[in-house]
């Protein structure tokens, strides 16, 4: 037993004079093995924690609370007791001694034997002796809440008060019982309303205002019995002239009004309004506005929740009575500017329940309505036309239940009559608005019959055809694809053919052969007919009546029967595209483009190039161009089904049993056709699919002899995207590692070849293989991409190689993306930097000077490409190099290079703040560059310099001041306005 004191002795002695740490744990281990108690520990700590000095006491209690901490569970019931009473006692001691002992205490609170009422007097002690925020059990009632209140009172560091807002919550939610300290509650809480903090620059805690308000926030609305002290200071705090009190006064009250229930608002309700008239009315801040707005609309909402009984006073028409008495009489004065605050007000209450929408509408539409017949001013009219709109929109809104009558059924004839007196106006406004009404209207059951609905078409339909503003026929299509979704039928029987009649009618000719003025006309008409017929082509049923005349439009472009112009003919596959990008993935719909569209879209190009002599627009590059994405769209969204096989029939084999028409002949050598004739066939079909693809072997092997041995470059660069998209999604194997290393073989012996009549043609499928390869982490990509940065020095292909490299950083419209299933990793572009830059760095030193502008623009590219997290980690090792690139006169090399900078200038790292004189120097030598592009970019990178708010920058204010003169006077109306701004700013 001696020795077991002593060595407790020597424990105690090593850990509270030697500081030794470690030692708690072994005394920990001596409690638990037996060799002494807690109790026996106590009395060696006797001296510790008798000490005259306050630290010399703190680790004593230190050392009993670190041992506590594991031998909690064997302490007996009497021994807790005694803990407790030590510890309550320490916690009036000197405050170095407070940590300690609230972690001893922590350990006892453990414990399974702790005395009844013993955590009652442990948190009246923390609450009597501690000035600290707790979290504690329910138990304790309202004596807890007094405490919290006490402890939280005068507290100013923004830490505790995050901590203390997040209790009060806490409090507030989990039901304690707030008593008689209710409004102290409030009190001590809403001193901080609204708050005002300012975190101080390089805030080590990070806590934000927003966090602040959001909990301080939280607590103010989070009960009802809140609501005497919260609603007056909220109309309090609304007087201030501080912005940003009241954005946070509107806020709270929109939060606290789905907490509270009418009776809590009954004495306060004129108070509210006045002062959220006032906001609306006055406000010069749109966040002000909308934060009123949104608190109207949260009120009403609160007193249409209130049961009524036969007795009782109805606080919802109470208070709409008031807000009608202020604003409905704004609505007759046109010329006013309280027209548009009163409607809004007005709408906002509107919106907020079923109910309310039944008082307002009944109130205010009758003489809108009127003062719309009555008024002759097409001003006025579009402005009475706006606000109904906006009713509309606010009582679509306010969801009705199920038995409800519709709010604006009342008024469904008056109202069909304004919006179809308005789409007969010429004013184009007054017309745009029209079609807004008219949408809002059709997405509300009930509103418009169907003699309505066909009316509606009827004049859609003569605006399609007749109207030539580019405004109004934007509106006039948006309109047409919204009912055309809801009432398919009466597009197909009446808009559709008509529309089809008109593109398929020629222009009025004189007898001299020469063409009226209406020519242009009627092509912009059948410009709008054709982008009419996509944006009403949502449904199957439409797709299936507007397609064929789309394709009809091809097809007699072809024979010549009609004369459509090669733009027309773009925009009709421009419309097929759409409809295959917006037309629901339906059984229906897929069979419609792989059954009906796609074999009539390789029939027609087939035919093209098979005649010959023949002047078919389809054989012209932008129209063969606009086919492609028709059939890449369709096959990679919608169902492909067996349309890959049947396309690799088609292509390896001259399969053309599955295309409409019989005036192909048969086992067409179809790729050949490609390349003898120069024809621009591209097969995305096989290589956007998500299918497996038949027969893939021997498709890339023809493939690939396609991409390097045709002399024109749209079939060469067809095949080698669809090479590379192929190889990208190919499974892994020796198949594919042998089709790639035979395939770089016969690359890099054309490209080693400086007499090679095909070095174009094999650098094209080496930058897309190597897209290819990158996307999906393929080892054998280095060894193209090594290729591919050694041609940098070539003097043929070096600056199409350095252009290569924004290909490969750079995302694909048509393959090798995500919507073509596409294998594609993420952060391919970190990791292809991170691998490649040093070697990019090395050649730029080695390379002779005449090179040097090649890396640098492949740098450029890279940089340019990747996100701007990387960009700044990255830009110390590569400034230098950019740098220079901005000294480099190749123009695109300097756009590039401007590009990368400008989002790095605003918050720009260490290295770039040393490099100041070098960097200004450069960028001012720019703004008068001869390239318009590279003066702008110039000029905005040196406004982004001054919005990094950078000390170091003001040394330079006069001199850019003088430099930014000159473009100021600059020949551009664009290169003049980035220089105002860039001047503003300095």
């Amino acid at each position: 037993m001696a020795a077991d004191r002593s060595l407790l002795l020597s424990l105690v002695e090593e850990f509270v004079s030697g500081l030794q740490d470690s030692k708690a744990k072994d005394t920990a281990t001596g409690v638990k093995e037996g060799q002494f108690t807690i109790l026996q520990l106590v009395e060696a700590l006797g001296p510790s924690l008798t000490s005259s000095q306050p630290h010399t006491r703190a680790r004593g209690v230190q050392l009993l609370s670190e041992v506590l901490h594991e031998c909690y569970g064997t302490l007996t019931e009497a021994e807790v007791e005694v803990l407790i009473a030590f510890y309550e006692n320490r916690l009036k001691d000197h405050y170095v001694i407070t940590p300690p002992v609230l972690q001893g205490l922590r350990a006892l609170t453990k414990c399974t034997v702790l005395p009844p009422g013993s955590a009652v007097a442990m948190l009246r002690s923390l609450f009597q002796d501690v000035h600290v925020q707790v979290r504690v059990d329910t138990g304790l009632g309202t004596d807890f809440v007094f405490g919290f209140v006490q402890s939280m009172d005068g507290e100013r560091d923004p830490r505790n008060l995050l901590l203390a807002f997040k209790i009060a919550k806490n409090i507030i939610r989990r039901g304690y019982d707030l008593g008689k300290f209710t409004e102290e509650l409030f009190e001590v809480t809403s001193c901080y309303f609204p708050v005002d903090f300012t975190p101080p620059p390089n805030d080590p805690h990070g806590i934000t205002k927003e966090e602040l308000i959001e909990e301080l926030r939280a607590v103010l609305t989070g009960t009802p019995k809140f609501a005497e002290f919260l609603l007056p200071l909220i109309i309090e705090k609304l007087d201030s002239d501080v912005q940003s009190a009241k954005l946070d006064s509107l806020q709270t009250l929109t939060a606290c009004l789905s907490q509270y229930e009418h009776k809590d608002l009954a004495e306060f309700l004129e108070g509210l309004w006045t002062s959220l008239r006032r906001e609306v009315f006055q406000t010069s801040s749109e966040r002000i506005e909308s934060a009123g707005l949104a608190a109207l609309t949260a009120l009403t909402s609160c007193l249409s929740r209130s049961v009524l009984n036969f007795d009782s006073e109805d606080s919802l028409r109470t208070f709409l009575d008031l807000v009608l008495q202020d604003c409905k009489h704004h609505l007759c004065e046109m010329d006013l500017k309280l027209v548009w605050p009163s409607a809004k007000l007005l709408q906002a209450a509107c919106s907020a329940s079923n109910r309310a929408s039944h008082i307002v509408t009944a109130a205010v539409m009758p003489s809108l309505m009127d003062q719309f017949s009555s008024r002759t001013q097409c001003s006025h009219r579009r402005t009475l036309l706006e606000v109904v709109l906006k009713f509309i929109q606010s009582v679509k809104t306010s969801q009705p239940l199920d038995n409800d009558e519709r709010v604006l059924l009342a008024f469904r004839e008056s109202l069909c009559s304004m919006v179809f007196s308005a789409l007969s106006e010429t004013n184009a406004s007054l017309q745009i608005t029209a079609t807004s009404m008219l949408t809002s209207l059709a997405q509300q059951t009930g509103l418009l019959l169907d003699s309505d609905i066909e009316l509606a078409v009827d004049h859609l339909t003569k605006l399609v055809l007749t109207e030539e503003d580019d405004k109004v026929s934007l509106a006039v299509v948006e309109c047409a694809g919204a009912l055309a979704e809801l009432h398919p039928e009466a597009f197909i029987n009446k808009m559709i053919p008509r529309l089809k009649k008109e593109i398929f009618s020629e222009p009025m000719y004189l007898e001299t052969n020469e063409v009226v003025p209406e020519k242009h006309s009627h092509h912009a008409m059948r410009q709008r007919s054709l982008a009419t017929l996509a944006a009403v082509s949502t449904q199957p049923s439409v797709v299936w009546e507007s397609t064929p005349v789309l394709l009809e439009v091809l097809s007699s472009a072809h024979t010549g029967s009609v004369n459509f112009s090669v733009e027309e003919v773009v925009s009709a596959c421009c419309s097929l595209q759409r409809i295959a990008e917006q037309v629901q993935d339906t059984e229906e719909t897929g069979r419609c483009f792989h059954d009906f569209i796609i074999p009539r879209l390789l029939s027609l190009a087939l035919q093209a190039s098979g005649s010959s002599g023949c002047c078919s627009p389809l054989v012209e590059e932008t129209v063969l161009c606009a086919m492609v994405p028709v059939i890449s769209t369709s096959c990679s969204r919608l169902q492909p089904k067996s349309t890959a096989s049947k396309a690799v029939s088609l292509f390896l084999h001259g399969d053309v049993s599955f295309l409409p028409d019989n005036s192909i002949p048969s086992h067409v050598q179809l790729l050949k056709v490609c390349m003898d004739r120069k024809l621009l066939i591209r097969i995305n079909i096989l290589c956007v699919v998500k299918v497996e693809v038949p027969e893939i072997d021997q498709l890339l092997s023809q493939l690939e002899e396609m991409s390097c041995t045709c002399s024109h470059p749209l079939p060469y660069n067809s095949a080698a995207k669809c090479f590379a998209g192929l190889l990208n999604k190919h499974s892994q194997g020796d198949f594919l590692d042998s089709l790639i290393q035979r395939t770089i073989k016969r690359v890099c012996t054309e490209l080693d070849s400086p007499c090679s009549p095909a070095r174009i043609q094999a650098f094209t499928l080496l930058i897309w293989v190597a897209k290819a390869l990158l996307l999906r982490y393929h080892p054998l990509c280095t060894t193209l991409t090594d290729k591919l940065f050694s041609l940098l020095d070539d003097a043929d292909l070096g600056p199409m190689a350095a252009d290569g490299f924004s290909l490969l950083m750079s995302d694909s419209a048509d393959v090798l993306n995500r919507s073509c299933h596409a294998d594609v990793r993420i952060m391919y572009r970190q990791r292809f930097f991170s691998e490649n830059s040093a070697k990019l760095v090395q050649g730029f030193n080695a390379a002779p000077q005449e090179k040097k502008p090649n890396y640098l623009k492949a740098l450029s590219n890279i940089v340019n490409k990747l996100p701007k997290q990387v960009q700044v980690t990255e830009l110390p090792a590569l400034l230098s190099l950019l740098l220079e690139a901005l000294s480099c006169p190749d123009q695109g090399v300097q756009l590039s290079t401007l590009s990368c900078l400008e989002p790095v200038l605003i918050d720009p790292p260490p290295a770039l703040i040393q490099q100041l004189e070098a960097l200004v120097s450069r960028l001012l030598a720019l703004i008068s560059s001869p390239a318009m592009s590279v003066r702008i970019a110039s000029l905005r990178c040196i406004r982004a310099l001054k919005d990094s708010s950078l000390f170091q920058i003001l040394p330079f204010r006069a001199r850019v001041l003088r430099a930014l003169a000159q473009p100021l006077d600059d020949k551009k109306r664009l290169v003049r306005s980035e220089a105002v701004q860039a001047r503003g700013k300095w």
